[in-house]
């Protein structure tokens, strides 16, 4: 697929189309015939990724097919991209959580040091790393994403199929906007946390995780991408406040407040689920704020905009991720009352979790809106020749 420009066509992104430019030219009869005008120039050195080649291509006089109408291009090509977008954050998530599995066997094996509260393994000299707390934290706040990350774009994706299957055309409608609105916040929070994730796993194996046979450096440098292509993450950040909060008059982002606001008070009796629910309701309350200061501030300055963005992208990320720990949670406390049919080791590890992350997680959500809240006045003060 290739974005140009046809002769004549109007200045900017209205005059691009996209074209299909195959290796050969098909023949009368649809078949490949003559070889296209177009090579691999060259191939480019990166920094990771290297089982994908990224190239420069050279076009010579080449055959190239109209896709869809003239000057339409750029739509069309975002019909992909947004699904794209969906495939990279999950891109993320997969390299977050191999890193993970990677780390977790380490923590195992690695001996150094003794445990805080005392000695673990008194038939070694000393004991596995994964009782250091440090250790613990790095682990735990992976894990937490992970979960989370994985419950959340399983959702997404039952959302895709429902606004395309679905008989209920208010149904449609309902998921085809939490499409709209989750799509940068997948793309951009997954791949962000992937990567300090992986940087967090190769912490856990110190020096080791330096030394490119151990594999780890290897899990940093593919993460890298992720954060940048398909629209890096500051783009998707700008997409979110800039575009999906005012789609439809803000129907989206208001249905996803009272989804998570009515979770939040059908389970607020529950003493089982108060660790969970008043973590999440502080968190719901700082994005409504953070919306609330864009409303108000935004129009009259775009700068405050685009300096506020990338936190409250982040924001809306951690109380999506805390809603996919809220329902999460309430199944497994359902399970456990229940006798937990032989599940029990893992709907505690669950339970556990889902408190780590309302604990250790969630209270980021008060820096993400004090930082978008002070303004892009600081930010934007100095003259470009200052730096």
């Amino acid at each position: 697929l290739v974005l140009a420009r046809i002769e004549g066509a109007p200045g900017g992104v209205k005059g691009i189309s996209l074209f299909i430019v195959p290796k050969f030219v098909l023949d009368a009869e649809g078949r490949p015939g003559a070889r296209n005008g177009v090579v691999c120039g060259s191939l480019e050195e990166k920094m990771g990724i290297h089982g994908n080649a990224t190239c420069v291509m050279n076009y010579d006089a080449a055959t190239g097919y109209l896709v869809g109408e003239e000057h339409k291009g750029l739509r069309a090509m975002f019909t992909m991209m947004n699904e794209a977008r969906l495939g990279v954050g999950v891109q993320g998530l997969a390299v977050s959580d191999a890193a993970y599995q990677n780390a977790v066997a380490y923590a195992r094996e690695r001996t150094q040091g003794r445990s805080l509260s005392g000695v673990k393994a008194p038939d070694k000299s000393a004991d596995p790393i994964i009782v250091h707390p440090d250790v613990r934290r790095m682990l735990m706040t992976i894990r937490a994403i992970n979960e989370a990350g994985r419950a959340l774009v399983l959702w997404t994706a039952l959302k895709g199929d429902l606004s395309h299957r679905s008989a209920d055309e208010a149904e449609r409608e309902a998921a085809d906007d939490w499409m709209g609105l989750m799509t940068p916040v997948i793309k951009g929070v997954l791949t962000d946390k992937g990567f300090d994730n992986a940087v967090m796993a190769q912490q856990i194996y110190g020096g080791h995780g330096y030394i490119g046979e151990w594999g780890m450096e290897q899990f940093v440098r593919d993460a890298r991408i992720a954060q940048i292509y398909e629209g890096t993450n500051g783009i998707q950040a700008l997409d979110l406040v800039g575009r999906k909060l005012g789609l439809n008059g803000g129907r989206a982002v208001q249905a996803f407040f009272a989804e998570v606001g009515q979770f939040c008070e059908e389970n607020r009796a529950d003493d089982r689920m108060a660790p969970i629910t008043k973590a999440l309701k502080k968190g719901l309350n700082d994005l409504q704020q953070a919306t609330m200061w864009l409303m108000q501030n935004a129009m009259a300055k775009p700068d405050n905009a685009g300096a506020a963005s990338t936190d409250y992208m982040h924001l809306f990320g951690l109380v999506a991720l805390g809603f996919m720990w809220g329902r999460m949670a309430k199944i497994a406390e359902e399970k456990i009352a229940a006798g937990a049919n032989g599940q029990t080791a893992f709907l505690e590890k669950k339970r556990v979790t889902a408190r780590f992350f309302m604990e250790r997680v969630m209270p980021e959500s008060a820096a993400h809106l004090a930082r978008l809240s002070s303004g892009a006045d600081t930010m934007m003060a100095l003259e470009a020749d200052a730096f």
